[in-house]
């Protein structure tokens, strides 16, 4: 088993996404979105192949759903891995728009 990487999630707005980065600075995985007035559609989540498997696409996943909801955002989950992940931790389901 692989151990899990340590990462913070990180908005990076000038991109539209969240941002796992790692101790040296480098990103390791990405949730592009499109931020609206009243709500938040995740449309994209990408792990650079060099972290796969080390836990960063679910720590990202739970960064970027816990900054929606710090700011109140409804959720709208376009992508198939947020989506997968509301949908694995109920504690996130009621983000869904």
């Amino acid at each position: 088993m692989t151990a899990r990487l340590s990462v913070s999630v990180q908005d990076n707005p000038t991109l539209h996404r969240f941002e796992a980065v790692d101790d040296s600075g480098a990103v390791a995985g990405f949730a592009q979105y499109l931020r609206r007035e009243d709500h938040i559609v995740f449309t994209h989540t990408e792990v650079d192949p060099a972290f796969e498997g080390q836990g960063v696409g679910s720590t990202l996943a739970r960064g970027a759903l816990d900054a929606a909801r710090a700011e109140g955002l409804p959720v709208i989950a376009q992508c198939p891995f947020i989506k997968d992940f509301i949908e694995r931790h109920p504690d996130y389901q009621d983000l869904l728009a």
